[in-house]
């Protein structure tokens, strides 16, 4: 069985013109409990684990994209951000910035082949109960 890199999706973060307007459509139109960031959302893994994904829109003048200068950015949930760090890497996939730990998890962001940036998250999800 090949070794697996990615567990699930962390997060879906979009550019919006006004971020808090669209938060309460939401909440008022589908029923999702927005606080600040966006919303959480919380699931079990194939093992039974908790696990969450973040759905949140950011100003449209955020940075946080950068080098990307596409609308959105992902997050995906990954097992070993160190030996996957160490083996993108050493597959010349382009990584920006530093590594960063957080006591909700540790990340690091790549570029994709169309230049996406990507977030990647080893989550620490005791942290959010």
């Amino acid at each position: 069985m090949p070794e697996k890199r990615v567990t699930g999706i962390g997060g879906f973060f979009f550019k919006a013109k006004d971020p808090d307007a669209l938060k309460a459509w939401y909440k008022q139109h589908l029923g999702i409990p927005v606080d600040q960031y966006g919303w959480t959302f919380w699931w079990k893994d194939a093992d039974g684990n908790d696990c969450s994904t973040q759905w949140s829109p950011f100003k449209e003048d955020t940075t946080y994209y950068e080098p990307s200068t596409k609308p959105f950015m992902q997050n995906f949930r990954v097992e070993n951000l160190d030996r996957l760090l160490a083996q993108l890497k050493n597959e010349g996939v382009t990584l920006v910035g530093e590594p960063e730990s957080f006591e909700y998890g540790k990340f690091a962001w790549i570029l994709d082949l169309e230049g996406n940036k990507i977030e990647l998250w080893e989550p620490f999800d005791s942290a959010f109960l």
